[in-house]
């Protein structure tokens, strides 16, 4: 299953200076209890190296085992997203960018510029988002309607196999249909004969 280990939200300060964390989020529930402390530190650590290296206005993934951290720097606001190696790279920065950076200017603007320490209280949203957009597809427009798309072409799929099934062939029903002109039952015809020798049954 795909899945969403952590995202932060970093203020990055200048190049080789340690970015400031304005939100953090994470669930280390499929990590052993007593493990949980050290990968969140992990994550802490992992995600400051990674937006101290992601210039401005640039996007990086970084592999880490089977893990991957997408990285968006947006005019200093950086996005970082700590996701298993199945998690569609397009998805991600799609969630990074519109999910996660848009909705923090919404909701804090430009704020985030003053700030200096670490921010230690919880972003709900951010909590939110990690388990909402756990689906890739939630978080990419595009893979949504191409997963719909999909499925409809497994229902025609089946549709049409359902209709052989009964018993009745596809021939027997070009000889029946009123619908098909002879000219197109004998195109039908034809073009079934052409194709036979490209079937390998």
């Amino acid at each position: 299953m795909v899945k969403i280990t952590a995202m932060l939200v970093m203020k990055y300060v200048s190049e080789g200076a340690d970015p400031i964390i304005l939100a953090n989020a994470s669930d280390v529930s499929n990590f052993g209890f007593f493990q949980r402390p050290s990968v969140k530190e992990f994550v802490v650590f992992f995600g400051r190296t990674v937006a101290k290296r992601t210039p401005l206005n640039q996007r990086q993934s970084v592999k880490h085992e089977e893990y991957k951290v997408h990285s968006y720097n947006r005019n200093g606001l950086c996005a970082l997203g700590f996701m298993d190696d199945h998690y569609p790279v397009r998805s991600a920065f799609s969630l990074l960018n519109q999910q996660v950076l848009d909705e923090y200017q919404k909701n804090f603007g430009d704020s985030w510029k003053t700030v200096e320490a670490d921010v230690t209280q919880q972003w709900p949203y951010l909590t939110e988002s990690l388990t909402k957009f756990q689906d890739p597809a939630e978080a990419d427009k595009l893979l949504k309607i191409q997963r719909e798309l999909d499925e409809t072409k497994i229902i025609l799929h089946k549709t049409i196999d359902s209709v052989l099934e009964r018993g009745e062939k596809l021939d027997s029903l070009v000889e029946k249909s009123s619908d098909l002109s002879a000219a197109s039952q004998m195109f039908y015809k034809q073009a079934k004969k052409t194709n036979q020798c490209c079937t390998v049954l």
